[in-house]
């Protein structure tokens, strides 16, 4: 089982920039891939980004390509997500997912162990 922690969500204007972290503990030996995902209240959990344990396959989702990044410090056991050029459509609660193997998917069901989560508000 991997301990996830996430960091770095607050309040931004539109515009602006944000980078959540998520540091990981416990199952990092074989390094899993890694997950964004967002949920905002009363809609379903939205993908966001995925790594691979070794960080050469990366997705996104449509809405946040090319202006988020997602990005892995294997040696720091830490994910982390850029957000640039924010929305107030990406406030949500972003929490990160350690995945059942080391290749991404965009499905939330592919990711075992989750961070408890960090708000993100974007105000217009």
């Amino acid at each position: 089982q991997v301990h996830l922690v996430e960091s770095g969500g607050g309040l931004v204007q539109a515009g602006g920039s944000l980078r959540l972290s998520c540091a990981a503990s416990g199952r990092t030996v074989i390094m899993p891939a890694m997950g964004w995902f967002r949920q905002v209240p009363g809609k379903e959990r939205e993908f966001v980004a995925a790594i691979s344990g070794s960080g050469a396959i990366i997705y996104y989702a449509d809405a946040v390509k090319d202006r988020f990044t997602i990005s892995r410090d294997n040696a720091k056991n830490t994910i982390y997500l850029h957000m640039n050029s924010l929305k107030p459509e990406d406030t949500a609660v972003y929490s990160c997912a350690a995945g059942i193997s080391s290749i991404p998917t965009k499905r939330d069901g592919d990711f075992r162990d989750w961070g408890q989560g960090t708000q993100v508000t974007v105000s217009s």
